[in-house]
């Protein structure tokens, strides 16, 4: 076998053809094109900015819902008005990508009329990177918040049982004028169970501080940690973040919570239930939204003008770094393991379609 060739070697791919590659298995796999693409589009995205733990390496897992009758490929999504700029939406056990990306435009649609629109979503399921919502509004210009809460992982501090989800708090706002959006999307725990998985798949130990095995104790190892819990980031701190994910998402849009949330990789006898919570104003309702963007030219001037700690080149902003990799994966290809492409390979074939040329390996 050549070095090209190594299953553990890698493989540039175009996005497009990423892209091409996962909207082709949903399609073949029952789910509409048009919701094919859009999930697609989130998963490479996150591969895009770096955020592989949710990129193109979970659809097969996705994939095996769909299959087992868990997710619906293909749901009747009607947000349902509760207020002037509230509205409910029924997630019908679809794609989280597919339901959360129709809750960010709902919700949209009512900042443009009422000035804030507010969404909440139940019976969806997992969505990925939350950082993809976050684009969607700051890129038609307007602020957001938006929440999901995840399946149990992490104890509530003072606990050592599983309970609460590493529910990611996100929060976006167009940038200056030329400028990146300010993209916060952030696990309430050390460190998303996405990158235990990956540090498994990698044979790799994750760092001291991630994570206890499943008899309480401190471990480096990820597979025992993926048999025990994370830790939340800043003890209480994390813990809280978490349990408001679970509030706003779960309790108040009637969702499933405190661990009522299904395990996407474990729980096979039942639909998830995730819950989202979706958040968007326009940043003009104090002031024009020139002010606006001059405003926000200012704080990221200062920002960045504050005096560099030893060891830092430059400050950046939330979600710059994730701007720039994208970018550059734009334009070169993104890198990924042929070991985690094969299973997409497989179940391309598996529908007696061989992939593009890049992936013409045995999978």
């Amino acid at each position: 076998m050549s070095e090209t060739a190594r299953p553990d070697s890698t493989v540039q791919l175009p996005a497009a053809t990423a892209q091409e590659l996962v909207a082709e298995i949903l399609a073949r796999e029952g789910v509409p094109r048009p919701d094919a693409e859009v999930t697609a589009r989130c998963l490479v995205r996150a591969d895009l900015r770096g955020v592989d733990t949710h990129g193109i390496v979970r659809l097969p897992g996705y994939v095996e819902r769909i299959r087992r009758g868990l997710v619906d490929p293909a749901p009747a999504l009607a947000p349902e008005s509760v207020a002037p700029a509230a509205a409910r939406l029924d997630g019908g056990n679809g794609l989280g990508f597919v339901v959360a990306t129709r809750a960010v435009a709902a919700a949209t649609e009512l900042a443009e009329t009422q000035g804030t629109g507010l969404v909440g979503v139940h019976r969806s399921t997992h969505f990925g990177m939350a950082a993809n919502y976050l684009l969607q509004a700051a890129e038609a210009g307007y602020a957001s918040l938006v929440f999901t809460n995840a399946s149990r992982a992490m104890p509530p501090w003072g606990g050592r049982a599983r309970l609460l989800g590493t529910s990611p708090v996100g929060a976006g706002v167009p940038g200056p004028e030329g400028g990146v959006p300010f993209i916060l999307d952030m696990s309430p725990s050390v460190a998303a169970r996405g990158k235990i998985r990956k540090a498994a798949r990698e044979g790799r130990p994750i760092p001291e501080g991630y994570a206890l095995d499943a008899d309480g104790r401190p471990t480096t190892d990820p597979e025992a940690a993926l048999k025990g819990v994370v830790l939340p980031m800043g003890g209480p701190k994390g813990s809280g973040l978490s349990m408001l994910m679970d509030i706003l998402s779960g309790v108040l849009t009637g969702a499933g919570f405190a661990g009522g949330v299904g395990d996407q990789y474990k729980d096979f006898d039942r639909p998830q239930n995730v819950g989202h919570f979706v958040f968007v104003l326009r940043p003009d309702l104090f002031m024009d939204r020139a002010a606006f963007a001059g405003r926000m030219a200012e704080l990221v001037a200062t920002v960045k003008d504050n005096p560099r700690a030893e060891g830092f080149d430059e400050i950046l902003i939330a979600g710059e770094p994730e701007a720039r990799l994208e970018a550059a994966r734009r334009a070169d290809g993104i890198p990924y393991r042929r070991a985690d492409l094969a299973p997409l390979v497989a179940l391309l074939r598996g529908h007696g379609v061989e992939p593009p040329a890049p992936l013409a390996f045995s999978s």
